[in-house]
């Protein structure tokens, strides 16, 4: 029971870490600007509702997808660390979030689709972090990163909802230390995705 709740800790932490509800606050208010509290809820839903469909997609099709492509875990482990690594790291290196960029965003409701759901909360790291969780996993663990990943989109539709009261309270500066420690948990899961797929192709040589 322990390797399970280890488990579902570490997709937890590495899901909350990429999707990161509370620096993407700033962004949700800014391309709601002008939107009422009934389209902004509508907006919500409908991200938070694909980004999680999106996410269960991948995860649970993970394994055709590999078969498919005939791609081997090793090869998608360094991969796949490499593009977090690097998400990361860009994270590190991003500045305050700057709504001023926003501004001029129409608040149209296809918003919801992208950029929110995509690439804001299943991003392409979020995809290659959930599927590197499913390789050669049984169904049990599978079922455990739905779950999680159910978890982590309705983290976000807390955090949209109520992303006015957020940023009173915290304020931007404290959001953007946030998304800097997220960032470095995200290029430490991208180093050791890398180490792991090393050691395989060591192991299988």
């Amino acid at each position: 029971m322990e390797q399970y709740w280890t488990f579902a800790i570490t997709v937890f932490t590495g899901l909350f870490a990429i999707t990161n509800p509370i620096a993407n606050v700033p962004v949700f208010l800014g391309l709601t600007e002008g939107a009422g509290n009934v389209e902004k809820n509508r907006i919500n839903k409908k991200a938070t509702t694909t980004a999680f469909l999106i996410i269960m997609l991948f995860t649970l099709l993970g394994k055709f997808i590999f078969d498919f492509f005939g791609i081997t875990i090793p090869a998608f482990k360094i991969t796949g660390g490499l593009l977090i690594f690097y998400a990361g790291f860009r994270m590190l290196q991003s500045k305050k979030s700057n709504l001023k960029t926003l501004d001029t965003v129409d608040v149209d409701e296809n918003i919801a689709i992208s950029p929110l759901a995509i690439p804001l909360i299943a991003g392409p790291g979020t995809i290659v972090t959930t599927m590197n969780f499913v390789t050669d996993a049984s169904y049990l663990y599978i079922g455990i990163v739905v779950a999680i990943a159910g978890l982590i989109c309705w983290m976000n539709y807390l955090a949209f909802r109520y992303s006015t009261f957020i940023v009173d309270r915290i304020g931007n500066n404290v959001i953007t230390v946030i998304g800097k420690i997220m960032g470095l948990i995200i290029a430490i899961i991208g180093t050791t995705m890398v180490i792991d797929g090393i050691k395989l192709v060591i192991e299988q040589a």
